[in-house]
């Protein structure tokens, strides 16, 4: 039975009788009846609930250059540290993105690393992931990195399927790693792969608590990064574990006090809730969310950044000097420089994401942006409002499209009465009338706009 003590954040006596310990089963707990594989994926409760506990200070890391980089072209040295570079503008003075992690087994990863050093910026701090060997260990630390990233998978299908390993084994395996990534000189950051298959009680938290016990006894800070590696974890009040990140954030800190500070998530979106689970660990206890630029990752893709950055403003209010509209500046780079194609309808960088095309649409977008844009785009994003012309468009969208050509070259708006207005229009319905079924083009707007302004 455990001592009755004062908690330092409710401030009430409190009683926790449970000390979980490593059940070292015999063979895999797999959860067929969560995970049946031939079928759907179920979401089971329990209706346990947990209470709320969102840190005073919550913040983003970023893992472009790692797990960013395993699902698309590589990026060059130059385009890494291009990037950086922004990701430091974006995340402001007080260092909302607070870190980000880099591979150092490529001469352009390495090279790409020490010139992001060299530039001296406190944020984002440079990390790494690396193997879980000392040669690594001591790669990393004669870069001058400070923190580096440890896998240590902790699901049975990866223990037992993969390893080949018991959890006892796994167990001293990972506490070895860490005592000699400690010895080395870093802080380790232990990615939980795949916990939200994981026997939470029966392996995760008895493994948490033998890290916090290594941390009080070496006083190195040893930081937990939670990896919903398939995506699996919900964010819905009384789902049952291992699928619940409220239970897990709750459960990793009341049953291994492991600080708030020390608990990152790491996301997919699979079942397309990469978003709404990190929101969720912010919101039960984690400080940070670990991201990438666009949601580029494995399979189909990690939280992505810009979506945590409007999460953070709408959460608290304001965005804490982040730059907004460096968003618009990365997705751009990244698109022409490094040839990467963004689906057009992705929020806040697409192509789509702030364009209409019906004509009624665009008839209130003239009365006030503000009917059919979810923000100041054009402030927090540099990109103003647009429409598309097509069949549907009407001579208010003609009439939108005019006035923010106009506006662009400092002329005054005109009425959709007007006739330039009504030529274009004609135009276009002359097009759609002989058969035409794509959109009308910039180029060809441009071109009418010329022709019918100096007739």
């Amino acid at each position: 039975m455990s001592d009755i003590v004062l908690s330092s954040k409710t401030y009430k006596l409190e009683q926790d009788p449970y000390i979980y310990e490593l059940q070292d089963t015999a063979k895999p707990e797999l959860f067929r009846e969560m995970f049946p594989y031939t079928e759907t994926p179920k979401i089971a409760f329990n209706y346990r609930r947990v209470p709320e506990n969102m840190p005073e200070d919550i913040f983003i890391t970023d893992t472009t250059f790692r797990d960013g980089q395993q699902s698309r072209t590589p990026y060059t040295s130059e385009q890494m540290v291009h990037i950086f570079k922004l990701l430091h503008e974006l995340g402001g003075p007080n260092g909302m993105i607070r870190q980000t992690e880099f591979f150092v087994y490529s001469d352009k990863d390495r090279k790409a690393l020490e010139q992001c050093m060299e530039l001296g910026y406190k944020f984002p701090e440079i990390t790494t992931w690396i193997r879980a060997s000392k040669q690594d260990f001591e790669l990393v630390r004669s870069i001058g990195v400070k923190e580096t990233g440890i896998l240590v998978s902790c699901s049975d299908y990866h223990i037992f399927n993969k390893m080949g390993l018991t959890r006892k084994q796994a167990l001293d395996k990972y506490l070895g790693i860490v005592k000699d990534c400690i010895e080395a000189g870093l802080r380790p950051r232990c990615h939980f792969e795949d916990i939200t298959r994981a026997d939470f009680y029966g392996f995760v938290v008895p493994f948490a608590n033998s890290l916090m016990d290594l941390s009080h006894e070496s006083g190195v800070p040893v930081k937990i990064r939670a990896c919903d590696t398939m995506g699996y974890g919900v964010p819905y009040p009384g789902a049952a574990l291992p699928r619940s990140v409220s239970g897990i954030i709750y459960g990793l800190q009341h049953y291994s006090d492991v600080p708030s500070e020390m608990l990152e998530w790491h996301g997919h979106n699979d079942f397309y809730k990469g978003v709404v689970n990190a929101t969720t660990a912010w919101m039960y206890g984690a400080c940070a969310v670990n991201c990438s630029l666009l949601g580029i990752g494995e399979r189909t893709g990690n939280v992505p950044l810009e979506a945590m950055v409007f999460e953070y403003a709408s959460l608290r209010g304001h965005l804490n000097g982040m730059n907004t509209r460096v968003i618009t500046e990365l997705a751009d780079y990244i698109r022409d420089e490094t040839g990467y194609d963004i689906p057009p309808m992705t929020p806040f960088v697409g192509d789509n994401f702030n364009l209409t095309r019906a004509g009624i649409h665009a008839d209130g977008m003239m009365k006030d942006p503000e009917i059919y844009n979810i923000f100041d785009t054009e402030s927090l994003l540099a990109r103003p409002p647009k429409v598309s012309i097509n069949n549907a468009s009407g001579l208010a969208g003609v009439a939108y499209w005019v006035n923010e050509y106009r506006a662009k070259r400092g002329e005054a708006p005109l009425s959709k009465k007007d006739l330039l207005i009504k030529k274009i229009y004609d135009w276009i319905s002359k097009e759609y009338e002989n058969g035409r079924v794509t959109v009308i083009s910039e180029r060809e707007m441009e071109d009418r706009y010329a022709e019918y302004y100096s007739a």
